[in-house]
């Protein structure tokens, strides 16, 4: 493909950085596609050769994330804010409670969809301390007539993640795991519906992956909408409809350079990796104010604020100008932050950290 040299160094929250030997892989692959004559963007979904690529994507989805066998795999369109709605309307009647572990917006935004079917109740709830961190077992009290309790796992407005599966007395678990699916621990046995869009650690966005239980597949009601019921893509091995075809087969491809680079391990030490060089810098100095509790803090996105606020266009302008892109907070409650998805290189991360070092030598 020729010379990259005008790439920026792509620290945005998503749709996020890709692989470049799977950016020109993909790119190869446009006018003919595993040389079928036609080109990625333009092969049927009934065709031979999509076949293979859904089925590859669902089998490395189950090798590197080891999902039993019993699970189902699917790859559905509406991101995850569809899957807030889709997984109470799929599971829980209206007379039915669903518990919620509040960390942030998105679980927040969860809970307000599911509130449109059945009854929520919010069992811990991180407002008050601006989601700095996230809770500790016997922070928060599971429902006794709850059916389900629902998490999201990462936290990319805030920086704060869950360092393991919260304990909830064995109750069924549905969590949102689009920020850090693939690139963290997951044990997928322990819950009963995982949803991820795939815009951030897994490919382009437009694709969202749901795992399935035999749990979540018994709680599946009757007459639900076409397209909103699991069992209509669960019957039809996501292609009731046309999927999201070219999504799908780059989320292949970067299944594939993960499985090339040490698999899920491989990338769980990459992201450590990655995160401690920025945590050092944050935490070696007041010049700069990380946001997440040192125990919450995540791997995937890292946020902080500078001691002064006046500095903090100047840092994001002085970064673009730098060919570091992406680092501008979310619009809701600014700052900075930096994600360092799978596809982000830890070189990249160094040339961060070497720029903020810089910066706070000739601004502090």
């Amino acid at each position: 493909m020729g010379e990259h040299n005008e790439r920026i160094l792509n620290f945005g929250a998503g749709p996020a950085v890709l692989p470049l030997e799977v950016v020109e892989e993909v790119a190869d692959s446009l006018p003919n596609l595993k040389n079928s004559g036609f080109g990625v963007l333009e092969i049927s979904h009934r065709s031979g050769t999509f076949q293979e690529v859904i089925d590859s994507a669902n089998q490395r989805i189950r090798d590197i994330l080891s999902v039993p066998d019993e699970y189902e795999v699917l790859f559905l369109q509406g991101g995850a804010s569809t899957q807030f709605y889709m997984t109470a309307l799929n599971l829980i009647g209206e007379e039915e409670k669903v518990d919620f572990i509040l960390t942030g917006v998105w679980s927040k935004k969860a809970m307000k969809e599911a509130s449109r079917i059945g009854k929520v109740e919010a069992i811990w709830d991180g407002t008050d301390n601006n989601f700095t961190a996230v809770p500790s077992e016997g922070d928060y009290r599971v429902s006794n007539d709850s059916i389900y309790v629902h998490y999201t796992s990462n936290n990319t407005l805030f920086g704060t993640q869950f360092q393991s599966t919260p304990e909830c007395n064995n109750k069924p678990l549905v969590v949102d795991a689009s920020s850090d699916i693939c690139g963290v621990p997951i044990n997928v046995s322990k819950h009963e519906i995982i949803y991820a869009g795939a815009q951030k650690n897994l490919g382009p966005s437009g694709v969202t992956l749901v795992l399935l239980s035999p749990w979540a597949k018994s709680r599946i009601k009757q007459n639900l909408p076409t397209m909103l019921d699991y069992n209509t893509h669960i019957s039809k091995g996501s292609m009731f409809n046309t999927p999201n075809t070219f999504g799908i087969f780059v989320l292949d491809r970067v299944l594939a350079w993960v499985q090339r680079n040490g698999g899920l391990e491989g990338a769980i030490d990459r992201n450590r990796r990655k995160s401690k060089i920025l945590y050092g810098i944050l935490d070696k100095s007041d010049f700069w104010k990380p946001h997440a509790e040192t125990n919450s803090r995540s791997v995937m996105n890292i946020t902080w604020k500078l001691s002064d606020d006046d500095l903090e266009e100047t840092f994001l302008n002085n970064a673009e100008k730098s060919g570091i892109g992406g680092l501008r907070g979310h619009r809701s409650i600014g700052g900075i932050r930096a994600s360092l998805y799978n596809g982000c290189p830890i070189e990249d991360v160094e040339k961060l950290a070497e720029f903020m070092e810089d910066f706070e030598r000739n601004y502090s």
